[in-house]
């Protein structure tokens, strides 16, 4: 079968070969060198999509319109440390957040909450008074009445108690300290989120940058098209099937950018309207640290040390229900003062109490419920602490294949790159200038090389996410970071 190229008029196709040099950007007859490889960013190292070669053919960009070039200059990173951008960025929402404000108010209660347990064992002193009309009536005898005034002071305080109070001050100390630890894990779950919505955001900035490229493309290889058609009007469904990939491309620029939105509009929600430009974090966080280092790391973290204060709190508070039902011996001190004023006479009287009072429990029938109820409570806090600290370190497990996972798929599309962008160049040149090759063959070209582009920056921008989401699940992300 004859290529459809030999029934080109000769001026199409001479024309045709001056497009091609311009697309393929080779001479005729040679076919363009293949791209240097990216250097590795991990090992086995992926690289920043940003990084990697952007052939010139056609001037990927150079036929976008104005407002389309503007756009793609709005994608370029900033120049400000990336390091430092995630932790300026994780500060401006710690400072921002009213969770973490109203985690942190509840911390306070908590800590006053054991200020005051911790009174309990100190003498209390009360002072009381009143202020009355009294009145008597005795049978044979006229009506007494007046006022009559009063003013008693007390003075109470434990002696022995079997440890109650000792226990409930402990149970509201680890209560307090859970609160404290729960904090901290606000703290690290807001830094999370912080990072991994700008590390999204870096993912669609990058994306859309190819996206916005591969437009630029098939502007350029439209206006080839056209071109071509005007000689060969048989060519004409070509055209067609090109302005269609060009429209999908731009979909896909369209819903990338919609995407980029709603992230940073999302990320304004959490460090405010004044967000900085992107920048590249295609160096940060690429390390996989190790997973037994990491499981150790577990037990330390903020969740599993507050359900440790929990267990502690909630053993505390069982001793403290069992010694209530223990003998509780307190000292009183007490005198009251009054008088009253009948008749004209004002009568004072005055008295007083010192020593100590007694409370044994003898019997009841609820006490042997209340003690095992508190003390199976403590028991349940103490598995469930173990069951989230196993299923944390099954978590860390996941999140570690995953990150590795992702950083050898990055690397392993680099290297199918190399091959595509082969493939690409030579389709081209083999359907432009030698017949050879149909167009549609020269569209699922460049459509695979736009792809892997794209695949390898969310291969890259996965494997970021896992290393951080790794990190929060022991000492927190902003670790790495500093």
């Amino acid at each position: 079968m004859k290529s459809p190229l030999t029934h080109w008029p000769q001026r199409a196709l001479g024309m045709a070969m001056v497009l091609a040099q311009g697309l393929a950007g080779a001479a005729p007859g040679k076919l363009p060198a293949a791209p240097a490889a990216p250097a590795a960013a991990v090992a086995p190292a992926p690289v920043d999509a940003e990084t990697l070669p952007v052939p010139g053919s056609c001037g990927e960009g150079d036929k976008l319109p104005p407002a389309a070039l503007a756009q793609l200059r709005a994608l370029e990173p900033g120049t400000a440390d990336p390091r430092q951008q995630l932790q300026e960025l994780a500060q401006q929402a710690l400072q921002r957040s009213q969770a973490l404000g109203a985690a942190n108010l509840l911390a306070q209660a908590a800590r006053a909450d054991w200020e005051e347990a911790k009174a309990a064992r100190l003498p209390q002193l009360n002072l009381g008074g009143s202020l009355v009309h009294a009145g008597s009536k005795t049978q044979d005898y006229p009506l007494q009445s007046g006022p009559k005034a009063s003013v008693n002071l007390s003075v109470s305080a434990p002696i022995f108690d079997a440890g109650r109070n000792v226990q409930l001050a402990n149970w509201r100390a680890q209560l307090a300290e859970g609160a404290r630890l729960g904090l901290l894990s606000t703290e690290q779950q807001l830094v999370l989120q912080t990072v991994s919505l700008s590390m999204d955001r870096g993912r669609y900035q990058l994306q859309a940058k190819v996206y916005v490229q591969y437009v630029g493309k098939m502007r350029c290889l439209v206006e080839a098209l056209g071109t071509i058609v005007k000689a060969d009007r048989g060519r004409a469904s070509e055209l067609v099937q090109a302005q269609k990939t060009q429209q999908q491309a731009e979909l896909a620029l369209l819903q990338t950018l919609s995407t980029l939105r709603q992230v940073e509009g999302r990320l304004r929600r959490l460090v405010g309207d004044d967000l900085p430009p992107g920048a590249s974090y295609g160096a940060l966080l690429t390390q996989v640290p190790e997973l037994s280092e990491m499981q150790r790391d577990a037990e330390q973290a903020p969740d599993i040390v507050a359900l440790d204060a929990q267990a502690r709190a909630q053993s505390s508070y069982a001793a403290s229900v069992a010694a209530a039902y223990k003998p509780q011996v307190s000292l009183l001190l007490g005198s009251t003062a009054s008088a009253i004023h009948q008749a004209g006479d004002t009568r004072r009287s005055g008295e007083w109490v010192a020593g100590v009072s007694l409370n044994m429990p003898l019997y009841n029938a609820g006490s042997d419920h209340s003690i095992s109820a508190a003390r199976l409570r403590s028991e349940a806090a103490r598995l469930q602490r173990d069951e989230q600290l196993e299923v944390r370190r099954y978590r860390m497990l996941d999140m570690h294949e995953a990150a590795t996972s992702s950083f050898e798929r990055a690397r392993l599309i680099v290297e199918t790159l190399r091959n595509s962008e082969r493939v690409r160049a030579s389709t081209l040149q083999q359907w432009a200038q030698l017949g050879r090759r149909s167009l549609f063959d020269v569209m699922g070209a460049e459509a695979d090389y736009y792809s892997l582009r794209v695949a390898q920056v969310n291969a890259l921008v996965d494997g970021q996410q896992s290393v951080a989401l790794l990190w929060s699940l022991g000492r927190g992300v902003l670790t790495p970071l500093q």
